[in-house]
């Protein structure tokens, strides 16, 4: 579930919005180093990718791990914010609701870098507080979604974030899938809240991500990225991630029975 997704897109933006081509991933990172920073336990790990890219499937392969915490989108608390769904709201009237919710999905992601119920274990976490800022607001921006005073309050307060909080992410995983694939991905499991969903921003989501991910548009990466083809179809898909998970494990034992992927 992808939150700041209006299905609504702004034909003016779509206009100057130039056609992007982007070849295939770039060669992941060394083996040796995806483990580098620490052990396993008290490691963060932030998978990111598009709508639709396989970030369920990633997570569900590692979530018999006993010491791996699953920390997926809080969507439904997204859903019920004293009562309202404020990702209808959303939905429903992107230019009133979009710094409202940025804020609210700001604040559920730090909870989320910053917090665990499990002490001691490796954290994954469903995308993460660099998303937020490097993705979907700034498609919000582009798609002239968010009043600019709007915008530049919330780019203040995750500057502040950066500087005075502990937003530690030791290695960042991005499935990186076509806009074409995700679309197809999103028809078959045919989640209500996609319906409507347009190409258009699918597309201007894989091209943020690449700028963020591949290109260093968005200055200093926190972290080594490992890019995963998720265009591949999915039991490919989970063969990648099976030939990875030690490196990415950092040496966790493996489950003691065979995860369902």
């Amino acid at each position: 579930m992808a939150p700041n997704s209006p299905h609504k897109t702004n034909e003016k933006c779509n206009e100057s919005r130039e056609e992007i081509i982007i070849p295939s991933p770039t060669p992941s990172p060394p083996r040796t180093e995806l483990s580098r920073s620490k052990t396993s336990t008290g490691k963060t790990i932030i998978v990111e990718g598009n709508i639709g890219a396989g970030k369920s499937t990633f997570l569900n392969y590692f979530r018999r791990y006993k010491n791996v915490e699953i920390l997926k989108e809080p969507v439904d608390e997204w859903k019920n914010v004293a009562g309202y769904n404020a990702l209808d709201l959303m939905y429903k009237d992107a230019l009133r609701w979009s710094a409202a919710f940025e804020c609210m999905v700001t604040l559920s992601m730090l909870k989320h870098h910053q917090n665990s119920k499990k002490p001691h274990t490796l954290k994954m976490l469903e995308r993460s507080i660099y998303s937020t800022r490097y993705c979907f607001m700034e498609n919000l921006r582009e798609s002239q979604l968010i009043p600019s005073v709007d915008y530049s309050i919330l780019k203040e307060y995750h500057k502040w974030i950066d500087l005075h909080e502990d937003i530690h992410v030791d290695l960042i995983v991005y499935l990186r899938a076509s806009p074409d694939t995700c679309v197809q991905r999103m028809k078959k499991r045919n989640r209500s809240e996609e319906t409507g969903v347009p190409l258009e921003y699918l597309q201007a989501l894989h091209r943020l991500h690449d700028d963020w991910l591949l290109h260093g548009k968005r200055g200093k990466l926190p972290a080594p990225v490992l890019v995963l083809d998720a265009d591949k179809d999915l039991p490919e898909l989970q063969e990648d991630i099976a030939s990875y998970s030690h490196d990415i494990l950092g040496g966790l034992t493996a489950p003691s029975e065979p995860c369902d992927l």
